[in-house]
C-alpha cells in the first residue's frame, strides 16, 4: 500500500509538474487581467479625462434622464434603437451603451459606450467597446478577444485550471509532521527557498483561487451551468417574456414618470439601469437593486413599463427567486470580490497577482532541477 500511494504522489506531482508547464501562463494571463479588472471602470475613468467633471458642474438633483434620452437621439440620429444608461450612484458623467451600432456589423459584442455630462445636456466621450484599453483587457478575461466562441473555450479550460489548483494540494498534502508542511526556512538553499514560497504562496491562495475558478467556469459556461444547478435541486428562474400591449397613437410617457412608477414597483430597490425603448415606442426595462442582492452593479431584479402609458406590465423581484438562481445572483459580485466591500475587490487582486508568483516559483524550480 506505501508503495501504490508513493506512486500515486509521484503521479500528482508529475501531473501537477505538466499541467503547471502547459497551462500555467494562462492563469498568469486570467489572474494579472482580473486584478487590473477589478477597478476598471475607475482606471478607465482615470484614463479618459474628457469626462471627469467638476463639482460645480453637478447637478443639485437626479439626472434629467428625458434630456439624456433626447440629447443622444439627436446627436447619433442613426441609432433609433433601445439606450442603456448607467445609474453609477456617484457624482460625475453619465455612462450610456447603444447595443449593435451598424457601423461595427459583425461582431458578436461591440456596443457603442458614450459618457454624458451630469446634466444629460452634453456628450463628453464616445467609444466602442473593446477598442480601448479596459474593455480590451475585459475581452482578454473573459473570451481570450475569441467572441462567444472564446468563453467557451475559456470555461472548459477552467477544469483544467482547477486540476492544476487540486492536484498541487494534493502533491503537498503532509504524510508527517504539520508543522514543518507549513515551514518557511530562511537563509535555505536557493531550491529549499523557492519550494517554501511556492508551497505558501499557493496554499495561502487556495481557497480563493478556486472560488475564482469555479466562478469563472459557472460564468463563462451559463447554460450548463444552470443545467447542472437544476440537476441538483436548484431551479434557476427564467427571464419573463414581456411584450407591449398595442399602441395607437405615438404617445410617450417622460422617462421621469418611468423612474417613479418604477420605484412604486419595488419600494426600496435602488435603480442601476435604464433601458429604453427604440424611438417609436415600446417597453422600458429597469434593472434594480433589492436589499439582500449583492451585486451593485449589475443587480438582479427587473421592472418592466409601458413607454406608452408607464403602466407597470412586470416585475422579477430577486427576493423571490429560487435557489440556482440566488446562486448565480453571487456569481459575479464573488469573481469580483465586490461582495465584500474594498476589501473584497483588494483581496481579488492580491489573489490575481498569486498564479504569477506560483508560474514563476515553479519555472525556477524546475529549472534547477533540470540542471542538477
Amino acid at each position: 500500500m506505501q508503495v501504490r500511494g508513493d506512486r500515486l504522489r509521484h503521479g500528482v506531482r508529475t501531473l501537477h509538474l505538466w499541467l503547471g508547464l502547459g497551462i500555467g501562463g494562462l492563469l498568469v494571463l486570467l489572474g494579472l487581467t482580473g486584478s487590473i479588472l477589478v477597478f476598471y471602470p475607475e482606471l478607465d475613468a482615470l484614463s479618459h479625462p474628457q469626462i471627469r467633471v467638476e463639482a460645480s458642474d453637478q447637478p443639485a438633483r437626479e439626472p434629467d434622464w428625458d434630456r439624456a434620452l433626447a440629447t443622444v437621439r439627436k446627436a447619433y440620429q442613426d441609432k433609433s434603437g433601445p439606450w442603456r444608461f448607467e445609474l453609477t450612484g456617484e457624482a460625475g458623467a453619465i455612462p450610456a451603451r447603444y447595443y449593435n451600432p451598424p457601423e461595427r456589423p459583425g461582431y458578436d459584442f461591440r456596443p457603442m459606450m458614450v459618457w454624458l455630462s451630469p446634466d444629460g445636456s452634453r456628450v463628453l466621450r464616445r467609444d466602442y467597446w473593446g477598442e480601448y484599453a479596459m474593455t480590451f483587457l475585459y475581452d482578454l478575461h473573459y473570451r481570450l478577444l475569441l467572441g462567444a466562441t472564446g468563453g467557451t473555450i475559456l470555461g472548459w479550460l477552467g477544469f483544467i485550471l482547477l486540476a492544476l489548483l487540486l492536484s498541487g494540494l494534493w502533491a503537498w498534502w503532509p504524510k508527517g509532521s504539520w508543522t514543518k508542511a507549513f515551514r518557511l526556512k530562511l537563509n535555505a538553499h536557493p531550491q529549499r527557498s523557492l519550494r517554501d514560497w511556492h508551497k505558501l504562496a499557493g496554499l495561502g491562495g487556495l481557497l480563493f483561487l478556486v472560488i475564482l475558478t469555479v466562478t469563472g467556469i459557472m460564468l463563462a459556461l451559463p447554460k450548463e451551468s444552470d443545467a447542472v444547478l437544476a440537476a441538483t435541486g436548484l431551479p434557476v428562474d427564467s427571464m419573463p417574456h414581456v411584450h407591449a400591449p398595442p399602441q395607437p397613437d405615438s404617445r410617450q410617457v417622460s422617462v421621469a414618470e418611468i423612474v417613479r412608477n418604477a420605484r412604486a414597483a419595488l419600494p426600496g430597490a435602488r435603480i442601476a439601469w435604464i433601458e429604453t425603448p427604440p424611438a417609436e415606442g415600446g417597453i422600458f426595462k429597469l434593472r434594480m437593486q433589492v436589499p439582500g442582492d449583492p451585486s451593485f452593479r449589475f443587480p438582479h431584479s427587473y421592472v418592466w413599463l409601458d413607454s406608452a402609458s408607464g403602466t407597470l406590465l412586470a416585475v422579477q423581484d430577486a427576493r423571490e427567486a429560487q435557489g440556482g438562481s440566488v446562486v448565480n445572483n453571487w456569481l459575479h459580485p464573488l469573481h469580483e470580490g465586490s461582495a465584500g466591500g474594498l476589501a473584497g475587490r483588494l483581496l481579488v487582486v492580491f489573489c490575481g497577482l498569486l498564479p504569477a508568483v506560483l508560474f514563476v516559483t515553479g519555472i525556477l524550480r524546475w529549472r534547477g532541477r533540470q540542471r542538477a
